[in-house]
């Protein structure tokens, strides 16, 4: 039985105290962070940006999944790939050329992955998927945390498990948005690899034992 990958996402930490928190789910478990940034512009809120992730980045050896929301990754990729990001994730909702921009994250030595918005279908992205280290499926509006899992989104999940098995590529699916002990269980049994989870982890009393459900949910 393969391993389920949790990724807490530090939009649902204390930004006053980041680096205990990330160094806290490190010491209870947590396999990547996963790291939001928003622009305002492509998602209507705004994060965090580079220099953060360079901060943070020393204080754990945590792989960094860094999703990018927003309008222009192209633009600002390398100042994450600089400030220690082992993945970075953009959108398929973009306007760059998203088959150059995949190529030029891999040559910097990184892994690089692509989102799809709740109404983006699956077969929008299956023309890059030989390409791809990851897929994210955001089972949320993206831009705020704490919003309800869209169950309808799990025939996502299906269709590209499907997809990615039957072509035997090297590629993870990725979910994010209400994800729980329930919801994970959910999309793991649709085929996920790695589950994206920040109140749930965050906002338990112990974050041990959070991860823990969420990866051997059964």
């Amino acid at each position: 039985m393969k391993k389920i990958l949790v990724a807490p996402s530090i939009l649902s930490a204390d930004f006053s105290n980041l680096g205990e928190d990330i160094k806290m789910i490190g010491d209870a478990g947590a396999d990547w962070v996963h790291i939001d940034v928003m622009d305002g512009h492509f998602v209507p809120n705004i994060t965090i940006g580079p220099v953060v992730v360079k901060s943070v980045r020393k204080v754990t050896d945590l792989f960094f999944d860094v999703h990018l929301m927003i309008k222009e990754p192209e633009k600002y990729w390398k100042e994450f790939q600089k400030a220690g990001a082992d993945l970075i994730t953009f959108h398929n909702e973009i306007e760059a050329d998203k088959k150059r921009l995949i190529k030029d994250i891999k040559n910097a030595a990184i892994k690089a992955g692509i989102s799809i918005k709740p109404k983006t279908p699956v077969s929008e992205i299956k023309e890059l998927l030989p390409h791809l280290d990851l897929v994210l499926i955001m089972t949320v509006e993206p831009g705020f945390g704490g919003q309800s899992f869209m169950p309808d989104m799990l025939p996502k999940i299906t269709e590209l498990r499907k997809t990615i098995d039957e072509n035997k590529l090297d590629c993870l699916i990725e979910v994010d948005g209400g994800i729980n002990a329930q919801t994970g269980l959910q999309c793991i049994n649709a085929g996920a690899d790695v589950l994206v989870s920040g109140n749930y982890i965050f906002s338990s009393p112990n974050a041990k034992q959070a991860i823990d459900l969420i990866r051997n949910c059964k």
